[in-house]
């Protein structure tokens, strides 16, 4: 799970982005997002995945277009923020950590990565019709720890990165290029079989 978490992804990109730009506080609350959506993946392996996705293939698809939009917003908010001065963490809404959340939750919801390795592989590592009810709590935890885990340390050192490089001389050309790859992530989610 922590190799898993830790491989550099769309998951990654909105933590470092939400840290970097709107302070550690909105890279947690997509780290935790995430972690939430991962958790619902894990109840839904238990529960018979193969046969939840088959119901609500529908659900899952919009789920992806909704978390693709979310990468194109937060990548265009990046490229329109490259040509006026660095938002501080201080003055990013409240409720904006809310929206850093749910857009954790929804890119992880929608990822078909995460669909195909708790439907394909978390069968392989965890016997689940003897699975007992320690075992999903044991299963829940280690799956908190290692994604949201992972996912909070790519916020810490995102915003440690971003608070250094302040008086970078490159800071608007680096906030175009990682605007314009949060939109082509978005782009590649949305078009991807």
């Amino acid at each position: 799970m922590l190799a898993l978490a830790a491989l550099p992804s769309s998951s990654v990109a909105l933590v470092v982005v939400r840290s970097a730009t709107h302070g550690v506080r909105h890279g947690i609350a997509a780290a935790l997002g995430i972690a939430l959506g991962d958790l619902v993946f894990v109840a839904l392996a238990i529960a018979g995945l193969a046969v939840m996705a088959e119901m609500m293939g529908a659900v899952f698809a919009i789920l992806r277009y909704v978390a693709a939009g979310c990468l194109v917003w937060f990548g265009l908010g990046l490229i329109r923020g490259a040509a006026s001065r660095q938002r501080h963490e201080d003055t990013a809404p409240a409720r904006g950590v809310w929206i850093s959340f749910l857009a954790g939750i929804a890119l992880t919801l929608g990822d078909v990565k995460a669909i195909l390795f708790y439907a394909a592989l978390f069968p392989v590592f965890v016997d689940v019709p003897a699975i007992t009810a320690s075992d999903i709590a044991l299963i829940a935890a280690i799956t908190l720890v290692a994604v949201a885990g992972v996912k909070i340390a790519y916020a810490l050192a995102a915003r440690t990165i971003a608070n250094a490089s302040r008086a970078w001389p490159f800071q608007r050309a680096a906030r175009t290029v990682a605007g314009a790859a949060m939109i082509g992530a978005g782009g590649y989610l949305a078009l991807k079989p």
